[in-house]
């Protein structure tokens, strides 16, 4: 395939469809989203990027688990399969984390992608049941994962989580979490608990973190986030009271910074970044890369 038809065929992504009904008027190639933890198996260099576009992944030598219909895009069926550890990588491809693809893919490559991750992690995670441990089958119609002796059924899960840009004056609260690669900061965030509503969530979380308090909370975006199988809930919110007294355990440091004079922050793929941003175009300065 030439690299004008590989680019004219990917950009089919932005018109992607979800759907787990096969659809016989597709076309008979697929786009496979192979998944091995959390890579992608991909050709092509960084900034033209393309995965497989087959008939049947087996053509490329790759053991695999049953495939997973996740719709259309212009007519070719998207799937994804998961890939075991160890399996030898087919010649011109290569695993890469999703995460480093970052600065070479569009939006819509990463969200098919992170649907595809997430797909493969539901469906490897729930072969047995949770209640009884009998082995599950794929449920027709939908999908799930059901049990036929007790008749449970397991759906993808989503960990719904709030991310927020807490703006004081004209500074906004970034933090460096215990986790994060050294010097990176970010806005705070965090999953949501049982019984919680978005709000409380964000006021709890922003609470024991920092032990700052906020109020004016406005929904910003939200974001798929497959690592393994979060939902991204963005919110700004305004400082209420309070002076920053880090926990020390989830954050090693957090401040208060001005748009001409931030710390290393997230790449530009994430909503961590596009809440930064906001914040900087507000001031009429744009984040530092």
């Amino acid at each position: 395939m030439g690299k004008k038809e590989q680019q004219s065929i990917l950009s089919s992504f932005d018109r992607f469809v979800p759907g787990w009904t096969e659809d016989p008027t597709a076309s008979g190639a697929s786009f496979w989203f192979a998944c091995q933890g959390s890579s992608i198996l991909v050709a092509g260099a960084t900034n033209e990027l393309s995965v497989p576009f087959l008939e049947d992944l087996g053509a490329l030598g790759l053991p695999g688990d049953a495939s997973h219909l996740l719709g259309f895009a212009d007519g070719h069926a998207c799937r994804a399969v998961g890939i075991p550890p160890g399996a030898s990588v087919p010649d011109g491809f290569r695993f890469e984390n999703l995460r480093s693809l970052f600065d070479g893919i569009s939006y819509a490559f990463f969200a098919l992608a992170a649907r595809a991750l997430e797909v493969v992690d539901w469906d490897a995670s729930h072969r047995f049941c949770g209640r009884c441990g009998t082995a599950t089958n794929l449920r027709s119609g939908e999908r799930a994962r059901e049990c036929p002796t007790c008749g449970s059924l397991s759906y993808p899960r989503i960990s719904p989580a709030v991310i927020v840009a807490v703006v004081r004056g004209d500074r906004i609260l970034l933090a460096r979490a215990t986790r994060f690669p050294p010097g990176l900061y970010s806005v705070l965030a965090g999953y949501v608990d049982p019984g919680e509503n978005l709000e409380e969530c964000v006021h709890r979380e922003v609470r024991e973190e920092t032990g700052i308090e906020v109020t004016n909370l406005r929904y910003f975006a939200s974001q798929p986030w497959p690592f393994p199988h979060s939902l991204m809930i963005a919110f700004t919110a305004e400082h209420a009271g309070g002076e920053i007294v880090v926990d020390g355990d989830e954050l090693s440091d957090a401040g208060w910074y001005t748009a001409d004079a931030l710390p290393q922050i997230p790449g530009r793929m994430t909503v961590a970044r596009r809440l930064i941003d906001w914040f900087c175009e507000g001031r009429s300065v744009k984040g530092s890369a």
